[in-house]
C-alpha cells in the first residue's frame, strides 16, 4: 500500500492543512482518524497525505476535484464540530490553503535530471 494518493491529470485542487498540536489533545486522535476518514470518502476528494512529528507539527494535504466539493467538505456537519474543537482546544496555531495544482509529476523513475550551466 502506498502512502501517496493518486491523483487525475491536473488541474485539481490540493487543501493543505498545517498545524501545531496543543497538550491539550484528549480525542484528538480519535477525531482525526474519524475526519481522513470521512475526508477521503467525499464527493471530489481523490484522497489525502498526512504526517505529524514529534514537535506537534503536523500537515495534512487533501487532493479536491473542485472548489465546490471542497465546500462541500468544509460545510459537513461533523467536520464543523471538529473544526471548533480544533480552534478552541487542539491547535495552538494552524494555517489552511487552498491551491489549484497545475503540474504534477512524481519520480525517480522516468524523470530525466539535466545539469544547468
Amino acid at each position: 500500500m502506498t502512502r501517496f494518493t493518486q491523483t487525475p491529470k491536473p488541474p485539481y485542487y490540493a487543501v493543505i492543512f498545517s498545524n501545531t498540536l496543543s497538550t491539550a489533545d484528549v480525542g484528538y486522535a480519535a477525531m482525526a482518524d474519524k475526519m481522513f476518514d470521512m475526508a477521503v470518502n467525499q464527493d471530489g476528494c481523490f484522497g489525502a497525505e498526512s504526517t505529524r512529528d514529534d514537535a506537534r507539527f503536523g500537515i495534512t494535504v487533501s487532493y479536491w476535484r473542485d472548489e465546490a466539493s471542497i465546500a462541500r467538505w468544509k460545510a459537513d456537519v461533523s467536520h464543523l464540530a471538529a473544526q471548533y474543537k480544533g480552534m478552541t482546544k487542539w491547535y495552538t496555531h494552524y494555517h489552511l490553503r487552498v491551491a489549484k495544482v497545475e503540474r504534477a509529476y512524481e519520480g525517480p523513475k522516468g524523470r530525466s535530471l539535466s545539469k544547468s550551466s
